[in-house]
């Protein structure tokens, strides 16, 4: 007989592959291209023609076929080419057509020459060359061809996809479907934002960090309310929900008044993870509701609420819109010792920086108490550590999660070496080999 799998204290690896399975895009959407930003492609874009469809001047000038050079002295000026209105004349012997950036090459035709190097004189233009003249034309197809693909299913629009998206003519991409997400905070220490707390509530801040990061992988969030902190409402809120995953937030522990797995058995609750050997947010839980919608639980501190959202709520979003659920991993250098981590696989709240000889570093914050909203908002990495890894020295590389920009080293020093290359990343990269 086989016994059962187990559902607790697992690997934050195996807890995520359990989350995953069987997740997969909702359906098809056809989408304007310009309502399209952020959305995941459910079907590849191919280019339907050449791009440019004809060679094209890469340059401001005259163009000219470049075996008159040997023999013209002055050349006779037969037109203009300019971007939309080609000059379809071919190019006689001893001709020359004034072209602009953008502009069809005329037919015959097959140097630029800039204008920098021509003087005109009413009808005539002339030509001062130096060696052998760069031919200054973008060749037809020099972008793409038809037929190529362009862009692969899968992949989530960003503002440089939609451009070559555009370039190829869709004004309408067919998308996958948002997840409809419900979000759930439960507890009777909470109170809204503008309300007036009792002297033992807190304002309840999880659910709008989650939201905002629903909407930002690509989801749709809905925060739902109990009417009180009781199984029948919290049971109540859910079944009502229009979602495809629930997420709570709180409640996910083993305390008296830690009600939410109890009110979804009510909606016939079947767990496939009940904790993970993950810090923080070792109370996670994930599971199934009878109708089919799946449900995350996370912990109500919002450290570990949010520390969770991120190696949970982002790549099963992934995987609902056909995306790559591989969590966005890099490596940088360690500025500051660590101590052995002890059994759970610890992510840690750091920052990261550049550092005067180039290197991506990270630093993570010494107090990484799992209520510290203020620390959350400061970072913009976790650095991962393994279950029982030893002690980090100082300069040694490690795994890290990015979700913002760095600061510049101008912004942390106040100052930029003046032999580094500066750059902005606008994409993650695919995760590298850690030494």
């Amino acid at each position: 007989m086989t016994s059962p799998r187990p559902l607790r204290n697992l690997p934050v690896a195996e807890a995520r592959a359990r989350m995953l399975d069987g997740a997969a895009p909702l359906g098809i959407e056809q989408v304007a291209l310009a309502a399209s930003l952020g959305r995941v492609l459910a079907e590849a874009v191919v280019a339907e023609r050449d791009q440019p469809p004809f060679a094209a001047s890469a340059m401001d000038g005259w163009a000219i076929r470049r075996a008159d050079l040997a023999t013209v002295a002055s050349f006779q000026i037969a037109g203009e080419s300019a971007a939309g209105r080609a000059h379809a004349a071919p190019v006689q012997p001893g001709e020359a057509v004034r072209i602009f950036t953008g502009a069809p090459v005329p037919p015959g035709a097959d140097l630029v020459v800039i204008q920098e190097n021509a003087v005109r004189d009413g009808d005539q233009v002339r030509f001062s060359l130096e060696g052998e003249a760069a031919a200054h034309i973008r060749p037809a197809g020099g972008d793409f061809r038809a037929g190529d693909g362009l862009l692969a299913a899968g992949l989530r629009l960003d503002p440089w996809r939609l451009a070559l998206a555009a370039a190829a003519g869709r004004d309408v991409l067919a998308v996958a479907r948002r997840p409809r997400v419900a979000i759930l905070a439960t507890g009777d220490e909470l109170v809204a934002p503008g309300r007036t707390p009792g002297p033992d509530q807190i304002f309840e801040s999880g659910s709008f960090s989650l939201a905002a990061l629903v909407e930002a992988w690509g989801g749709e969030a809905i925060r739902l309310t109990a009417a009180g902190d009781s199984l029948e409402a919290i049971t109540a809120a859910v079944a009502a929900a229009p979602a495809d995953l629930i997420v709570t937030l709180g409640g996910a522990s083993v305390g008296d008044y830690d009600l939410v797995k109890p009110a979804l058995a009510e909606l016939g609750l079947t767990l496939s993870v009940e904790t993970i050997a993950l810090r923080p947010g070792k109370p996670t839980w994930f599971g199934g509701l009878t109708d089919g919608r799946r449900v995350l639980g996370l912990p109500g501190n919002p450290a570990s609420g949010l520390v969770c959202a991120e190696l949970f709520l982002r790549p099963l979003l992934a995987a609902l819109t056909g995306a790559d659920p591989a969590p966005p991993l890099s490596v940088a250098r360690l500025t500051a010792p660590l101590p052995a981590n002890g059994p759970r696989e610890h992510w840690m709240r750091a920052t990261r920086a550049i550092d005067p000889e180039g290197r991506v570093t990270v630093t993570p914050f010494s107090d990484q108490d799992s209520s510290l909203v203020s620390v959350f908002a400061r970072a913009d990495a976790l650095l991962m550590r393994p279950p029982g890894a030893a002690p980090a020295r100082l300069g040694t590389w490690r795994w890290f999660s990015p979700w913002r920009a760095p600061e510049s080293a101008t912004a942390r020093s106040g100052r930029a070496k003046a032999d580094l290359v500066e750059f902005e990343p606008w994409r993650r990269a695919s995760p590298q080999e850690c030494c």
